[in-house]
């Protein structure tokens, strides 16, 4: 609860007037204090009283591309008996408030407002809560209770479109790597056949040979897989337009684009940050690749990007590696080309630098791109999958 100035002014004068009124035994004055007193009182009764209000919200939709439209509807329904005179209420949207009308809003009616929520930038845009102010008739007091959930509308970044994806390599079980681009059965060896095996896996021609049925063993080659790692140390982008880093910003379009080109594919790729716990996702559901793209931040940790190569280099999590950097995060690269003996392809992409990164560096293919728009344009340029 909040006294306004006009509040704060009578209830001093409320003071003083008792004050002089006891002081030098005027009625009058002590009248006109304890009236002004009692106003204040009734303005704080009256700004106390909580209306019942129902409230409900629609993002349409409630993730979107930068750029594309995005709605939010809000529903307000008067669930009391009295009508709620003297309410003033805004919704907030990101760090813009949105006034909606519930002045005399009548009991067992509802009032609807309908705004644009802003997508020119990628994150997670908190809509509400509702904020409802009550005031009294003479504005003494006024009384603010948030009403209704937040919902987050996923701005995610833009998608370009890719027209090849690296295949990666199937590797077999005698240790052979091919470059495929997809999964498949592998002829492996063969054995005695026994009662119960299909006759259409029977190796005739070897059966002939050997004068007793033999059948074929097939393997299922791993399925070539891609990892994503966006580098998201604040170190690496560490130019700023209006706050943002651009760099960073084309970084997430171009992991976006990948990660959307490889699930096309039918290709399984995992997206990593260097810094994974930057992508809040806090106690909820897991959220999916271009969520954690809208929600991932930049990261002070200096040593991150050590610790995740030690961990891919354990690990090896995929065929072809795809690390998305900024022009400072160049002096990093090392690590990053320590990764080829554990993944067949490796390809760097670096955005936002003055200069075009130094060829053969780390032995590595890199892509120097302004944007995610450019990078996608190079993206099929690069054959050493």
């Amino acid at each position: 609860m909040g006294i306004t100035a006009r509040g704060v002014g009578l209830l001093v004068a409320a003071v003083v007037l008792l004050g002089a009124g006891f002081r030098f035994a005027y009625p009058e004055l002590t009248l006109l204090g304890a009236a002004a007193g009692a106003a204040v009182g009734y303005a704080a009764l009256t700004a106390a009283w909580r209306p019942r209000l129902v409230v409900a919200r629609r993002a349409d939709p409630d993730r979107v591309a930068r750029g594309e439209p995005a709605s939010m509807t809000l529903t307000v329904r008067n669930a009391g008996r009295l009508r709620s005179a003297n309410l003033l209420a805004e919704d907030r949207c990101g760090t813009r408030a949105v006034p909606v009308p519930l002045l005399r809003l009548r009991p067992g009616r509802d009032t609807e407002v309908r705004y644009d929520v802003p997508t020119d930038r990628r994150g997670v845009v908190a809509v509400g809560p509702l904020r409802v102010t009550r005031r009294d008739p003479l504005g003494l007091v006024a009384l603010a209770r948030p009403y209704g959930e937040t919902a987050p509308v996923w701005v995610h970044p833009r998608i370009h479109p890719l027209s090849a994806v690296p295949t990666g390599a199937g590797r077999s079980l005698d240790g052979r790597v091919d470059g495929v681009p997809h999964g498949s059965i592998t002829f492996d060896s063969l054995r005695e056949y026994v009662v119960g095996d299909e006759l259409r896996r029977v190796h005739w021609r070897t059966s002939a040979r050997v004068g007793e049925l033999m059948v074929r063993e097939n393997v299922d080659t791993s399925l070539p897989s891609l990892v994503v790692l966006l580098d998201n140390r604040a170190a690496a982008h560490p130019q700023r337009t209006g706050g943002v880093a651009e760099s960073f910003e084309s970084a997430c379009e171009a992991a976006a684009s990948v990660v959307i080109a490889a699930h096309r594919a039918d290709l399984p790729v995992l997206l990593l940050l260097v810094d994974g716990e930057r992508a809040d996702g806090g106690d909820a559901a897991p959220l999916g690749p271009l969520d954690r793209l809208a929600a991932v931040d930049l990261s002070n940790e200096a040593d991150a990007l050590r610790a995740v190569t030690t961990r891919l280099r354990q690990e090896r999590l995929g065929d072809t590696l795809v690390f998305l950097t900024g022009p400072g995060g160049r002096d990093g690269l090392g690590h990053v080309g320590a990764l080829r003996g554990a993944y067949p392809s490796v390809v760097v992409g670096v955005f936002g630098a003055a200069e075009p990164t130094p060829a053969g560096t780390a032995g590595l293919v890199v892509v120097d791109a302004a944007d995610g728009a450019q990078f996608a344009a190079e993206w099929d340029g690069v054959r050493r999958w």
